[in-house]
């Protein structure tokens, strides 16, 4: 069922995704199944691990097709975080990233970096088998198996490490050409990898399904979903990019499964913010494809009253998406008649709203908001309707302090250097797109523009010391990131 070469090669330094369960009776057992460990020290301390995160993440955001889409970011960080409060030893903070990519998959690597395929809400029938990849990757994290991967090669074959780990990337932004890096790094060493990594998977299967349900989801999930993506490549050519990328063999599930029973019986429904969460990734980013089909609208019409709004909020996007204005109002006035704070409907009315050339609507209907002072994603609306509606200014100071709270948001600066230009700020405009570019890894580019912003400002003013302090934090930046370029 695998081509044991390719989908081993890439699990390991991937750090691997959801599988199987784990745990004993109807008790938590961590402390009663053996533990590899979370020794990696000899080769990275944790201010290491995080450091090298730092640098990939710039790069992932630079080379992948990452949606920045401020609810999906904001659902999936607050799914992946109630699952970390959950999980023993972590050592770093945890960032979830999603990606445009109709491929199911997923991986971690440094710093408590979670990378998600869209494809997964396609694939994923609730919200309890979403969690469950996630809980995987967060074990794959919190054992630090890809700091251990490394240190195993240091010590048993001429790994070169350091291009394995910039195949990462590749491996993410374009599957085939990832594992043909991954593949010609690695030759040679493949049995010690498919060990390795065999491992890995089934430690990060036990301390998952435990993170799972502490958390309050079904740990039946994983087995149900993996059986699942087996399933499906039974009848299919190609196995789902899953499990090219992580081994998974019979036993592995039958574990899975062993351990899930074991546990509690539980019914858990998905959260609301599942379904929006899945309307709108199927709906708004299928690579060209329409995957919010209307079988699945009508399944969720006839479902529980969760399934219902979603069904409702599914049509809205599909009329949005044909900019049948109109029929999305329509369609969305319901749903925001009973509920005008929600985030998710709020939102999509503002895009209405705009769509239509009703900006001072939707400021009104923000401002009444109860929330849009403290939910990210309501003050984003908020600017960039102010924006559009001719108020810079009053768009500039909710930017500065969002900026300020999130600095690591592409969307909060890209609106924000808008914003300033529509101002006549240059300085201000050069220096919000230098952190965009920051972000990025494009740090030479973001000194130059931050150089340029010092240039255009009053000599030895606290404006062009500020512009100066920066350059010097990301020309210390690029010293510590130097090593990880040549890989």
């Amino acid at each position: 069922m695998f081509r044991q070469l390719k989908r081993t090669l890439v699990a390991t330094l991937i750090a691997a995704l959801a599988t199987g369960p784990i745990t004993m009776a109807f008790a938590d057992s961590a402390d009663s199944l053996p533990d590899m460990g979370t020794s990696a020290g000899s080769t990275l301390s944790i201010g290491q691990e995080m450091q090298m995160g730092d640098y990939y993440v710039r790069q992932l955001r630079g080379s992948a097709p990452l949606i920045n889409d401020p609810l999906l970011v904001q659902y999936i960080n607050g799914l992946g975080m109630r699952l970390v409060a959950h999980a023993d030893s972590v050592k770093t903070p945890f960032h979830f990233y999603l990606v445009n990519n109709d491929e199911i998959n997923a991986f971690a690597f440094f710093g408590g970096n979670v990378v998600l395929h869209s494809a997964l809400f396609r694939y994923a029938d609730n919200e309890s088998q979403l969690a469950s990849v996630m809980a995987h990757e967060i074990s794959h994290v919190t054992q630090r198996h890809l700091a251990r991967a490394m240190e195993d090669q240091k010590r048993s074959a001429p790994l070169t490490w350091a291009g394995a780990l910039g195949s990462i990337l590749l491996a993410m932004a374009s599957p085939q050409a990832g594992m043909a890096a991954l593949t010609g790094t690695l030759a040679g060493t493949q049995q010690g990898m498919i060990s390795f990594t065999q491992q890995n998977e089934q430690e990060a299967d036990r301390i998952g399904i435990q993170v799972l349900q502490r958390a309050g989801f079904d740990p039946q999930a994983m087995p149900t979903f993996l059986e699942k993506l087996l399933d499906q490549s039974r009848y299919s050519t190609r196995p789902p990019e899953i499990l090219l990328t992580h081994p998974l063999p019979e036993s592995r599930l039958s574990d899975a499964r062993n351990r899930a029973n074991q546990m509690r019986p539980v019914v858990v429904q998905s959260s609301e913010a599942f379904y929006m969460a899945k309307a709108r990734a199927l709906g708004m980013y299928n690579s060209g494809r329409n995957q919010l089909t209307s079988d699945q609208l009508d399944a969720w019409a006839k479902g529980n009253v969760r399934e219902q709004r979603a069904a409702q909020y599914g049509r809205a996007l599909q009329a949005m998406d044909a900019k049948n204005y109109a029929d999305a109002a329509k369609n969305l006035q319901p749903l925001l008649s009973a509920d005008p704070d929600n985030a998710w409907f709020l939102d999509l009315a503002t895009d209405i709203d705009l769509g239509q050339h009703k900006s001072a609507d939707a400021i009104k209907r923000l401002n009444a908001a109860r929330e849009v002072k403290t939910n990210p994603v309501l003050q984003l609306n908020l600017a960039n309707a102010l924006l559009e509606g001719g108020q810079p200014a009053e768009a500039e100071r909710i930017l500065n302090r969002y900026t300020f709270s999130n600095k690591e948001d592409v969307n909060g600066w890209d609106l924000l250097a808008q914003t300033e230009a529509a101002l006549n700020h240059r300085d201000q405009e050069l220096a919000a797109r230098a952190e965009g570019l920051a972000l990025v890894g494009k740090l030479d580019q973001a000194i130059s523009l931050l150089s340029n912003a010092s240039a255009q400002v009053k000599l030895g003013s606290l404006q062009q010391a500020r512009y100066d302090a920066r350059i010097d934090q990301l020309r210390q930046m690029q010293q510590r990131f130097k090593p990880y370029q040549k890989m």
